[in-house]
């Protein structure tokens, strides 16, 4: 019987012991995906894998570790977004003003990027494996790389 009790709380005491995580506003998700207007929203951790989101309108949204898997965000308006480490694997980003967002740690990963604003955004440690960028200020940096001087 004390091996048996034991046994249970052994396995129960990790549920007691954790701690809740922040999550997107489920009430924001639904508004973004009804309306395709949520500026200022709390988008953290959301799953928007394979979502329109076509002209969205998520200025200063916070979307950080959000699933954007195969999005199509084409003309969305992200200006001062939180993507801290999103994840943009495959995700269609054409026209997509990033002007002053934090994309530090985001995935785009095969992601096809053309004609989209990053003036003034924060990209550190970007994965930018086989993605297809034309006509935006990302790539590969260093000590020589050209800035380009977007307005």
């Amino acid at each position: 019987m004390k091996l048996k009790l034991l046994a249970v709380l052994t396995l129960a005491t990790p549920l007691f012991l954790t701690t809740s995580v922040e999550a997107a506003n489920p009430q924001h998700v639904q508004k973004l995906l009804s309306t395709g207007e949520c500026a200022g929203c709390d988008l953290s951790k959301a799953n928007l894998s394979g979502a329109h989101l076509i002209g969205a309108d998520l200025r200063d949204a916070n979307l950080q570790g959000a699933n954007l898997t195969d999005a199509n965000l084409e003309g969305a308006d992200l200006t001062g977004a939180n993507l801290k480490d999103a994840n943009l694997t495959s995700a269609f980003a054409t026209n997509v003003d990033f002007k002053k967002a934090n994309l530090n740690g985001v995935n785009f990963t095969s992601a096809t990027i053309y004609d989209s604003n990053v003036y003034g955004a924060s990209m550190e440690d970007l994965n930018i494996t086989n993605a297809e960028i034309f006509n935006t200020g990302i790539g590969i940096g260093g000590e020589d790389a050209e800035i380009p001087d977007w307005k």
